[in-house]
């Protein structure tokens, strides 16, 4: 039997960041911070990224090229790793991207690479959690209820599993 599916996901979008909630806008506003403290004298493409976790705390991460391509990290897996190097029992329940160039935040809301969203699926199986995404551009702002949704066939633990016949 041959099948064709498809896979739809919502978001919620917000025309003006100060419409966000103040917890949401707080995260907004460290990403945006911690984009200005970037590593990125190749692409001149900064960005942040901020964690909050369930304590209430926040942690940050930025990018930081290498001139040898790929040695580099991007802002969620810095700001990930951040978290679980350091708090490691305290789960993630939101994170938050902005970036900029050398003319401002971005128009468009950015949105994580693809080892990125790998990194944020993991850290939803591993801390039991789904983690907010909001995505914060110059005005609008996006917010995406899991990773599951800008990730939906997603590779993880169950892929591993070997079946013996």
């Amino acid at each position: 039997m041959i099948r064709t599916n498809n896979i739809t996901f919502s978001y919620t979008e917000y025309e003006k960041t100060q419409e966000l909630e103040s917890g949401d806008m707080e995260l907004v506003v460290a990403a945006r911070e911690t984009a200005l403290n970037a590593y990125a004298p190749y692409s001149k493409f900064r960005v942040g990224a901020a964690v909050r976790l369930e304590s209430g705390a926040i942690v940050c991460g930025a990018n930081v090229e290498n001139a040898a391509f790929p040695s580099g990290i991007c802002a969620e897996r810095s700001a990930l790793s951040n978290s679980i190097s350091n708090l490691p029992h305290d789960k993630p329940i939101a994170l938050a991207i902005a970036a900029m160039t050398e003319y401002g935040l971005t128009e468009d809301p950015p949105s994580p690479c693809g080892n990125c969203r790998q990194v944020i699926a993991e850290e939803e199986s591993r801390s039991g959690n789904q983690i907010r995404i909001i995505l914060s551009g110059k005005d609008k702002t996006l917010i995406v209820k899991s990773i599951s949704n800008l990730l939906p066939l997603q590779f993880n633990r169950n892929n591993l599993k070997i079946s013996l016949p």
